[in-house]
């Protein structure tokens, strides 16, 4: 199915959810290709965004977090499926992958905005995103040394004597409490402005490395926590 026959199949099912119920007000579907890494981190920000609104201020968010081992275009599609499934009504829908290696990286971020979704891209890997809560970084690296890199910030600040590991359960509790996600927000902006200046709004993500929208999820669930 090409991109066009599943913009128009997301619009007629919109039309049809919309005709039968509205979508569940403050309901997230998080569908990430990492099977653990990305779904501890957003699992631990949503804890804090239910603990935050558990006070009866406003109505606790849901959160569907689902890791799919899936990689970009693949991991769009599946995100597509499960929105469709008929029992689901969420209202905002994101999809968070990396580059790596593969090729249809811009065809993926296409799709799902064409989908209606939200996209957390990083190019090249969701560990840059991490990286920002310690240190501004505009070098192209590895993905495997933003690894590297990270655990040298964990020993250095006596995060962790380990170093760094995906897969770690606590990450996010990790990286807030001993790193700052507010200038992480703001780095992440600002890279994205410089490739902006430097090569066009419209110019292709697989080119702005390194670069990350996970910014855009995060401060959007941390406005619960205000």
């Amino acid at each position: 199915m090409g991109t066009d026959d599943l913009f128009h199949k997301r619009k007629k099912l919109t039309e049809r959810k919309a005709g039968n119920r509205k979508p569940k007000a403050d309901s997230y579907l998080i569908v990430t290709e990492g099977e653990q890494t990305e779904p501890n981190y957003f699992e631990g920000l949503a804890k804090s965004v239910r603990e935050a609104c558990s006070g009866g201020r406003i109505d606790v968010p849901s959160f569907d977090i689902k890791g799919e081992g899936r990689n970009t275009v693949s991991l769009v599609r599946e995100a597509a499926r499960i929105y469709d499934l008929p029992e689901n009504n969420y209202q905002h829908v994101w999809v968070v992958f990396d580059k790596d290696d593969f090729g249809d990286f811009d065809e993926a971020i296409e799709l799902a905005v064409n989908c209606g979704f939200n996209v957390a891209w990083s190019n090249q890997s969701f560990e840059y995103w991490l990286c920002l809560h310690f240190d501004y970084l505009d070098e192209a690296l590895d993905r495997s040394q933003f690894c590297s890199r990270l655990s040298s910030i964990f020993k250095r600040r006596r995060i962790d004597s380990a170093g760094y590991r995906k897969n770690m359960p606590n990450i996010y509790e990790l990286v807030t409490k001993h790193g700052d996600v507010d200038h992480a927000i703001e780095f992440a902006k600002k890279r994205r402005q410089e490739f902006e200046e430097c090569f066009g709004a419209d110019s292709k993500r697989s080119d702005w490395d390194p670069c990350t929208t996970v910014d855009l999820l995060v401060a959007e669930l941390n406005a619960y926590l205000q």
